[in-house]
């Protein structure tokens, strides 16, 4: 069963499509505010839910990077029916698998918030134990407690499945390898408080695709979140002027 206020949206707007893509064990109500800014602004935004997110840890632990990637071309399906051109939006590891469809699909630009090339050594993924010695071993998660959010954006899972983790790893992986396959104009944004996502992942990714347009943002005294933190209104503005420009919607 899906969580209350944790389930995919789509609003109609126009006849240019923004994707937008959550987190891992995250939800689309992580991105909803930026979803309504944007469609203020006359896009059409679907946000996707990323398989086994959203509902709880048994649903997760069922699931894999190809289930989450595929969630990803439905959406992709669903937005290319009825708009002639799509811009994807990904936070932390919906950033990376943004990066993945634009290596396959046609996407007008692309944009990450906080995508994670490196993990932060604070989240001691040092510690991760190999793939094979992760059967049923999970990592506790403190509660999320942000104000002035949907109520289901806080609602996160408090156990991480770590074979879960080992799937994030190998997208990460994966990114790498397609990097300079990757064309479309990008901004790439991180909070220069990240203690998730190191802040080098922003340099990494600049300096490895192959975009010719690339703009690079690092948002001061905000973490991981920047979809929901204080500084969000800064966000959502930086974001909607990079889908403006040479715009001709």
């Amino acid at each position: 069963m899906i969580i209350e206020g944790a389930e995919p949206f789509y609003l109609k707007g126009g006849d240019v499509g923004v994707l937008l893509i959550h987190g891992f064990t995250g939800s689309p109500a992580e991105l909803i505010l930026l979803g309504e800014f944007l469609n203020r602004a006359g896009y059409t935004v679907l946000g996707v839910r990323l398989a086994g997110h959203g509902t709880n840890e048994n649903n997760f632990i069922r699931t894999n990077k190809n289930d989450w990637f595929n969630s990803v071309l439905d959406g992709y399906a669903i937005l290319k029916g009825s708009c002639k051109k799509i811009f994807a939006i990904g936070h932390s590891m919906g950033g990376l698998l943004a990066l993945k469809l634009s290596a396959i699909r046609d996407v007008e630009k692309i944009i990450t918030l906080a995508a994670p090339i490196f993990i932060a050594d604070e989240t001691d993924i040092k510690s991760l134990p190999p793939r094979d010695k992760c059967k049923n071993l999970f990592a506790t998660r403190p509660r999320r407690v942000l104000e002035n959010v949907p109520p289901a954006a806080n609602l996160v899972y408090r156990k991480t499945p770590l074979i879960n983790i080992h799937e994030l790893l190998d997208i990460i992986d994966d990114v790498k390898n397609i990097l300079s396959n990757i064309t479309a104009p990008i901004l790439i944004m991180h909070g220069e408080e990240d203690h998730t996502a190191n802040i080098e992942s922003a340099n990494y990714i600049e300096k490895n695709i192959c975009s010719t347009v690339i703009k690079k943002i690092f948002i001061p005294s905000t973490g991981h979140l920047l979809p929901l933190t204080d500084t969000r209104e800064i966000v959502f503005e930086e974001i909607l002027k990079f889908l403006e420009e040479n715009n001709d919607r």
